[in-house]
């Protein structure tokens, strides 16, 4: 596992890719990026108008230097083969070796942290595009007081907003035709898996932090499970548009009697120290679920799920977290 101070598995579901023509082989592995398509340079227009997540403003095509302030921007650029980027800001966390690839370069410049920006290095940069999201959509206003910014973030309707803001990347980095391939594999999985979800039982989602116990239902950041794959939720009044989710104890765990836990190690994916998810949940109360007796409870990637969900190669690794979940 690599570990970068200035930063913050996937089965090939054979019977989708057969069913959907063989699309591409692997399709739901992160994959070492591809050569691009590009719009031959004389047809493709200067700047491109982006609507995003914190506004309109009008983007550079095909910019040269970039700053990026969200990993799973950064993920989703490498994926799509885009060139360019100059300097990285992050969170400080681990980054495991299956998307290390994506820091793999000497030149990034050191910019600081999501939290901690070093404003007059991205300056001395001179960027043509900046791009926040997620945790740095806080920052979006100062960067564009440097360069041209756009906020990539993805959270509400999720499914839809996290196809939208990658074609955003498309027509910025003039990879349309990449994006739309990656997208339409990605697609064909998550339609697999959520036409197998009705009937499946009640999934509750949980996240550990220490010995604290949070839960997520629809509409929250990990709402996707039930919003887009259409598992139905062990508790239908958990608070929507959760960030941190509601502290909830092992009681509670037990009187929802979930069908299906999928589990997030928070401290896992932070790199903190702490008792592991697994050691958390291992108790009497918990043992007398249906999802416990059943062996339907899923510890996912907690990096792909806490990190960097709204990236691709991230994603991919989710929907075979959820697909885990049927089994």
């Amino acid at each position: 596992m690599l570990k970068v101070n200035f930063f913050p598995k996937i089965s090939a579901l054979a019977r989708v890719v057969a069913a959907a023509g063989l699309l591409i082989a692997g399709a739901c592995v992160p994959v070492a990026p591809a050569a691009t398509t590009s719009q031959p340079a004389e047809s493709m227009p200067a700047e491109v108008e982006i609507t995003h997540y914190s506004g309109t403003d009008t983007a550079p095509v095909k910019p040269e230097t970039v700053v990026v302030a969200d990993m799973a921007a950064l993920l989703s650029l490498h994926d799509l083969g885009v060139e360019g980027i100059a300097g990285l800001l992050g969170l400080g966390v681990p980054v495991p070796d299956q998307y290390a690839a994506a820091l793999d370069n000497p030149d990034f410049a050191e910019l600081g942290s999501v939290w901690e920006p070093d404003y007059e290095a991205i300056n001395a940069l001179e960027p043509d595009l900046i791009i926040v999201a997620g945790r740095s959509s806080r920052i979006y206003a100062d960067m564009k007081e440097i360069a041209p910014t756009v906020d990539l973030t993805v959270w509400e309707d999720f499914y839809n907003k996290f196809q939208e803001q990658h074609r955003n990347m498309g027509l910025i980095f003039g990879v349309e035709e990449r994006v739309e391939e990656r997208l339409a594999e990605l697609d064909a999985l998550v339609q697999d898996v959520s036409a197998r979800t009705e009937g499946a039982g009640k999934a509750l989602i949980l996240m550990t932090t220490g010995a604290e116990v949070t839960a997520y239902g629809p509409g929250s950041r990990f709402g996707f499970v039930h919003d887009t794959f259409g598992y139905a939720a062990a508790d239908e009044n958990l608070e929507r548009d959760a960030t941190h989710g509601d502290a909830v104890s092992f009681e509670y765990i037990l009187e929802m009697q979930p069908d299906v836990l999928f589990v997030i190690d928070r401290a896992s994916a932070i790199g903190a120290e702490g008792k592991a998810a697994a050691e958390i949940l291992d108790n009497e109360l918990v043992a007398q679920t249906p999802a416990w007796q059943n062996g339907r409870v899923v510890y996912v990637d907690s990096f792909a799920w806490y990190i960097a969900w709204t990236s691709l190669p991230a994603f991919f690794q989710v929907v075979e977290d959820v697909e885990a979940g049927l089994q």
